[in-house]
């Protein structure tokens, strides 16, 4: 059996960022898959599960009431190992097209104040599972690394 593509990109070399990780067509329409890498995987601490979750919910409620960008959400989740999120979209973007939004939403994530949407057991698969002081913490160095070290290619093997 042969390796997907995104087991080809070379992991020991992958920064912070936003990067393109494919596209697909969908009943005509360009469906593109962008991997949002909020840490460097295999040399800094995976994101701990709690904060991600708490991210998961604060960004998807974000980009799914974003005017300009709602109706192009597909698909927001956290990634396995638990290095950063996929954002799926309708179109063509380009990674440096995506950048404000999550910079917004991560701003968003930031400044949150109150209850975290969805955090109720009738509504989430897990809702003690979240940490919102520590969401915030990582959701604040990702926006500092995207204004300062943003990177939009894959390193390749």
């Amino acid at each position: 059996m042969g390796l997907i593509a995104s087991f080809t990109i070379d992991h020991t070399d992958l920064k912070p960022g936003i990067y393109e990780s494919r596209q697909d067509v969908v009943g005509g329409e360009k469906v593109t898959t962008y991997d949002i890498r909020m840490t460097a995987p295999n040399h800094e601490p995976a994101v701990q599960q709690s904060a991600l979750h708490t991210i998961e919910h604060l960004v998807a409620t974000y980009i799914r009431n974003r005017e300009g960008w709602k109706q192009n959400v597909i698909y927001w989740g956290p990634m396995g190992c638990q290095t950063g999120n996929y954002l799926i979209l309708k179109g063509d973007f380009s990674p440096e097209e995506v950048r404000p939004l999550m910079l917004e939403a991560f701003q968003f994530v930031v400044d949150f104040e109150g209850e975290i949407p969805g955090n109720t057991p009738d509504a989430c698969g897990n809702y003690l599972l979240h940490d919102l002081p520590m969401a915030k913490w990582e959701a604040k160095r990702y926006v500092d690394r995207l204004k300062n070290e943003f990177c939009c290619v894959y390193p390749t093997k």
